[in-house]
C-alpha cells in the first residue's frame, strides 16, 4: 500500500514526522498551504504543494504545485487529501491539522472520517497524541509499547454498531456508540495489548503517541 504524509499549517510534530520518515512509514509528502514552511524549516522538500497559499503568503517552488483559488468550496486539506488518494495512496498520515482554530480541527476530523469511509487508512498526528479513524467492519490494534495514558473512542457516525474495546481499563463488548454521547471518552491503557473494533460505522480512536 502506498503511503503519504500531508503537512498542514497548524502545530507540526516535526519529531514524529522525521522518525516515521526515516523508518520508511511514508514515501510521498504533500505540503498543504503553510505546511510548506513547516517542512522548509526542517529541510524537507515535499513532493507536492497544494493550496491557495494565502496562509503561506507566496506560491512555493516545488516539484509539483497544485494551486487553487482562495474562494472555493473545499478546504486546502480536503483538496490535498483528494490529491493523495487520486495518486493511489491508500494510507495517509496527516500533520498540522489538529490544533489552532477549533473549526478547522473539527472540519479535519470530518474529512478523516470521509476518507476512512472510502477505505483509506487515516491517522492524524498531534503534539502528543494520534487519532486513528476506524470504519467497520475493522479492527485496530493500538501501537505496542503504550503502557499508560488515555484512549478515547468517539463515534463519527450517528450510530456506530458492534463496538469493542479490550485491554483497556473499561471494556466495551459489542455495544453501540452514538455521536450524541460522551460515552467512550477517557478510557485508560493498562499495559496490556489494547484493541478497538467496530462492526458498522466510523470511530475516532484517540491514543498517546508511542
Amino acid at each position: 500500500m502506498k503511503t503519504c504524509a500531508l503537512v498542514g499549517a497548524a502545530d507540526f510534530n516535526a519529531a514524529d514526522f522525521v522518525a516515521r520518515r526515516e523508518a520508511g512509514a511514508f514515501s510521498f509528502v504533500i505540503a498543504v498551504d503553510a505546511g510548506f514552511a513547516h517542512l522548509e524549516g526542517i529541510g524537507v522538500a515535499p513532493d507536492m504543494a497544494v493550496g491557495d497559499f494565502d496562509s503561506l503568503g507566496y506560491v512555493p517552488k516545488c516539484r509539483r504545485v497544485s494551486r487553487h483559488p482562495i474562494k472555493k468550496d473545499k478546504s486546502d486539506m480536503e483538496l490535498a487529501m483528494e490529491k493523495a488518494v487520486d495518486w493511489g495512496h491508500g494510507e495517509l498520515f496527516v500533520y498540522g491539522a489538529l490544533s489552532g482554530r477549533l473549526d478547522h480541527t473539527v472540519a479535519n476530523l470530518q474529512l478523516f472520517a470521509k476518507f476512512s469511509e472510502r477505505d483509506v487508512l487515516v491517522t492524524g498526528i498531534g503534539g502528543d497524541f494520534a487519532v486513528r479513524l476506524l470504519t467497520g467492519p475493522d479492527v485496530f490494534e493500538l501501537p505496542e509499547g503504550l503502557d499508560a495514558g488515555t484512549v478515547s473512542v468517539l463515534s463519527m457516525s450517528d450510530k456506530a454498531e458492534g463496538v469493542i474495546e479490550s485491554g483497556l481499563l473499561y471494556s466495551i463488548d459489542d455495544e453501540p456508540l452514538s455521536a450524541r454521547t460522551s460515552r467512550g471518552l477517557s478510557n485508560e491503557l493498562t499495559g496490556q495489548p489494547a484493541v478497538v473494533a467496530v462492526e458498522k460505522g466510523t470511530l475516532c480512536v484517540f491514543h498517546p503517541l508511542g
